[in-house]
């Protein structure tokens, strides 16, 4: 029996239990795991797991389990630790719609109470319960939880508008739309509304305009949606020489928390950097940058980071209208933060963007502190009004 585990989020690997499963699945036959979405890419590397779990491709948990399809595997495992029953039991509902019927068993919040596994087609059932037996968890059915999710979730178009119903939202909690804060929940009965394929207004929630801008059209039936923080966990994070990694191959055992001294050549005569203006994009292909220019308080935190882990500093430009999207963040020595007036961040990143990277995702240069400096005059002379955190 071939067995393949798709590991969807930083939850289910900063609680131990990614690698606890994959051991007990792994008493049955060999089996071949990978990342499912991109926000787990730093929990995987802060447990050391890049050997066991494979993180170099970017892709949907959808698409993992459909390349796992593809190779000819028996049975796939989604496992997965979504804030609530509701909203794990919706990923997977979502999930498995996406990816053409596969023979899938999916493992939610294996730590707590409501700790549950679904078996999402009937010829995995047996399986199912031999491995709700071994976790202790109860087994649900997954007609049944298709029926649930259905009563309560879903599109509806009308008057050319189309509403999407959000499941397990609390209030107060940010509202992401392919991983970009679009507005904050002010009760649990939330449903987004697009028009023209634009989201125009939050029902029971508040609307971030520059959110929005940022987002652009989409189509609202088949955007990945979350709420809350993006890690939950607080964790120690764990620091490697991003340039060179492997992301195929384990350079730790599962587990291990090591920081090492990063090779840092004392005279660089070319140094590499990157511009960056939106928290969606794929941050880690920045690993091997010298520096990364930040535009948006979400943008700044989300980078910042994840790039801490490969010891890459940003300069982040900011106007204080931050949303708490990971529960703590770092930024990596050499970082520089600067604070503009409410709506400068994106007129100072298009100004830089355009006179100092030319309209160019990356640039290199000689000296990166002389355009540190170059940068803070440039704020300066177009910002009233700044400040700037080392």
């Amino acid at each position: 029996m071939n067995i393949g585990i798709v590991v969807h989020g930083p939850g289910i690997v900063d609680t131990g239990y990614a690698w606890k499963i994959i051991e007990i699945l792994g008493e049955f036959c060999e089996v071949n795991a990978r990342l499912g979405g991109t926000m787990g890419r730093t929990a995987v590397i802060d447990a050391g797991l890049e050997g066991v779990i494979d993180i170099k491709r970017k892709l949907l948990p959808s698409e993992s389990i459909r390349a796992f399809t593809r190779e000819g595997m028996d049975v796939i495992f989604l496992l997965n630790y979504g804030k609530s029953s509701q909203t794990g039991h919706a990923f997977g509902y979502k999930v498995q719609k996406k990816s053409d019927n596969p023979p899938l068993i999916q493992i939610e919040r294996p730590g707590e109470a409501d700790g549950t596994v679904i078996s999402w087609r009937t010829d995995m059932d047996e399986f199912s319960r031999e491995i709700a037996r071994k976790l202790k968890l109860k087994l649900l059915d997954g007609s049944e939880v298709t029926a649930e999710i259905e009563a309560r979730t879903g599109c509806l178009e009308e008057d050319r508008k189309i509403y999407r119903k959000i499941a397990g939202v609390s209030p107060g909690e940010n509202i992401f739309v392919n991983g970009m804060v679009v507005g904050k929940s002010t009760s649990s009965d939330v449903t987004l509304v697009a028009e023209n394929g634009k989201i125009t207004r939050i029902e029971g929630g508040i609307l971030k305009e520059h959110g929005i801008r940022k987002l652009g059209v989409i189509d609202l039936e088949k955007v990945i949606v979350k709420t809350g923080l993006l890690r939950r966990s607080v964790v120690e994070p764990r620091v490697i020489d991003g340039s060179r990694l492997d992301l195929d191959e384990a350079s730790n055992p599962p587990g291990t928390k090591n920081t090492p001294e990063p090779d840092v050549d004392m005279v660089k005569s070319v140094c590499k950097v990157a511009y960056l203006d939106h928290a969606a994009e794929d941050i880690y292909r920045l690993k091997d940058t010298d520096l990364v220019v930040t535009v948006g308080d979400d943008t700044t935190l989300v980078a910042a980071d994840i790039l801490f882990r490969f010891n890459v500093p940003i300069f982040g430009i900011t106007d204080g209208d931050l949303d708490k999207v990971v529960e703590k963040g770092f930024k990596a020595q050499g970082s520089v933060i600067v604070e503009l007036e409410s709506g400068w961040d994106d007129l100072v990143g298009e100004k830089i963007f355009r006179e100092c990277f030319r309209g160019k995702e990356t640039i290199e240069i000689d000296n990166i502190e002389n355009f540190k400096n170059d940068l803070i005059q440039i704020i300066k002379q177009v910002s009233k009004s700044c400040k700037i955190k080392e």
